[in-house]
C-alpha cells in the first residue's frame, strides 16, 4: 500500500500537478532519452549529422541526408535493470527531389504495477486477489518535414509537429503538442546545425480520475490531484561535425551544445539565465560497413558529504554493422552515471529500400 501511494505521490508532483498551469524544469523528459543506437553510443550527438529515419526525432532537416528512397527503424531499449522499456519506430520516404517526409512512434513505459489499494478485504485480511496491475506509459507520435533550399547552397531546412500522449493506468491521462524547428547547413565537409526543440512551447494538459484515489489520499493527508496544464520550456541545441576520409577509414568527430533557459542546471556551464550542456561523440568507420562509436555527455559536479565538490562524466559506447540494405547498431549506455543504475543495452535495426526494388 505504501510503496503503490509513494507512486502515485511521486507522479503527481513531478508532473507539477498542483497548480492549474505549470512550467516545471523537467518536463516530458522521455523525450530526451534519444532514439537510435548510434546516437546513444555518441553521447547523443546527432543533429549537425543525422542522416537518415531517425532526423524526425533528432533534427527534421537530417531526413534529405538518407541514401535511401525508404527507410525504416526499429529500436528496443530496458532501463533500470529492465523495469522501464524504450520502443521506437520511424518511417521516411522522399515526396520529391526538394523534400522528404518522417513518422516516429515512441513509447517509454513501466508496466504491471501493482494497485494494492484493495490488497485488505472487509474483514482486514490480506487477499492478493485483489491485486490488480496497471502500466504508467509516455507515448510521442510525430511527423517531420525537411525541403532543401536551392537558392542557399548546402542548406536545409525542417520541423516536427508532436502528438503526446502520457498515462498511468485509469488515474490519470495527458494530451500535448508541440513543434520543433531543425537547419543542417554543409560546408565543404563540415556540417553545422540548429535546433529550436519544443520551439513554441509544449502544452501537456492532465486530466485526473480524482475518485479512484480520493479515499486513500484523504486519510494519508496527501493533496487530491486537479486537472492541470504544464509546459515544456523550448530548447536550443548547435552541433558541428566533420567528416575525416583517411583511405577505407572514415572519422567522424561531432559535438552538440545543449541550452535551456529554465534557470539553473547542473551543467558544465550554469547561470540563472540560461545552462549549457555540451556532448562529444565520434564515430569511425571502416569502408562504411563496420562501424565503432564512442561518446560523451552528462557532465555533471556533485557534492561529497563533507561539501566538497567533484566532476562526473557519463561514456557511452557502441559498435554497428552496415551490410546492403541492412544496418544493426548497438549501444550500451545509462539514464545517469549517478544514479548506481546498470548500464543498458540498446539495439536498433534499420532497413532501407529503394523504389526500384
Amino acid at each position: 500500500m505504501r510503496s503503490f501511494l509513494l507512486f502515485l505521490s511521486f507522479l503527481f508532483i513531478s508532473a507539477g500537478l498542483q497548480a492549474q498551469v505549470s512550467a516545471p524544469k523537467y518536463s516530458n523528459e522521455f523525450l530526451v532519452i534519444g532514439v537510435g543506437a548510434r546516437a546513444q553510443a555518441m553521447g547523443n550527438t546527432q543533429i549537425a549529422i543525422v542522416d537518415d529515419v531517425t532526423s524526425g526525432y533528432w533534427n527534421p532537416a537530417g531526413l534529405l541526408n538518407q541514401q535511401n528512397d525508404y527507410e525504416v527503424m526499429l529500436q528496443h531499449g530496458e532501463y533500470y535493470s529492465g523495469i522501464a522499456k524504450f520502443d521506437y519506430l520511424g518511417f521516411s520516404m522522399p515526396i520529391d527531389t526538394l523534400s522528404n517526409l518522417g513518422f516516429s512512434i515512441i513509447r517509454f513505459g513501466i508496466d504491471d504495477i501493482p494497485d494494492t489499494r484493495f490488497l485488505y478485504d472487509a474483514n482486514g485480511a490480506i487477499n492478493y486477489d485483489n491485486i490488480t496491475f496497471f502500466s504508467a506509459a509516455d507515448y510521442a507520435f510525430m511527423a517531420s518535414y525537411a525541403r532543401r533550399l536551392p537558392a542557399l547552397a548546402g542548406l536545409q531546412l525542417g520541423g516536427s509537429v508532436k502528438v503526446i500522449h502520457r498515462s498511468a493506468g485509469d488515474f490519470a491521462k495527458a494530451w500535448g503538442f508541440g513543434i520543433d524547428i531543425g537547419a543542417q547547413w554543409a560546408y565543404k565537409k563540415w556540417s553545422f546545425a540548429a535546433v529550436f526543440r519544443d520551439a513554441t512551447g509544449t502544452f501537456t494538459a492532465w486530466s485526473h480520475n480524482a475518485d479512484l484515489v480520493r479515499d486513500v489520499y484523504t486519510q494519508t493527508g496527501n493533496i487530491i490531484p486537479q486537472n492541470s496544464i504544464e509546459v515544456t520550456v523550448p530548447r536550443l541545441i548547435f552541433g558541428v561535425g566533420r567528416l575525416i576520409q583517411v583511405k577505407k577509414v572514415g572519422i567522424l568527430p561531432t559535438i552538440d551544445f545543449s541550452i535551456t533557459f529554465d534557470g539553473k542546471r547542473n551543467t558544465l556551464v550554469k547561470s540563472n539565465f540560461a545552462s549549457v550542456d555540451p556532448r562529444f561523440g565520434l564515430e569511425v568507420n571502416y569502408a562504411k560497413i563496420a562501424y565503432f562509436r564512442f561518446g560523451i555527455h552528462n557532465v555533471q559536479q556533485l557534492k561529497n558529504f563533507d561539501s566538497s565538490t567533484y566532476w562526473i562524466v557519463e561514456p557511452t559506447f557502441g559498435i554497428g554493422i552496415h551490410y546492403q540494405m541492412v544496418t544493426l547498431d548497438y549501444a550500451l549506455s545509462a539514464l545517469g552515471q549517478q544514479t548506481e543504475s546498470l548500464y543498458s543495452h540498446i539495439f536498433s535495426l534499420k532497413l532501407a529500400f529503394d523504389k526500384k526494388e
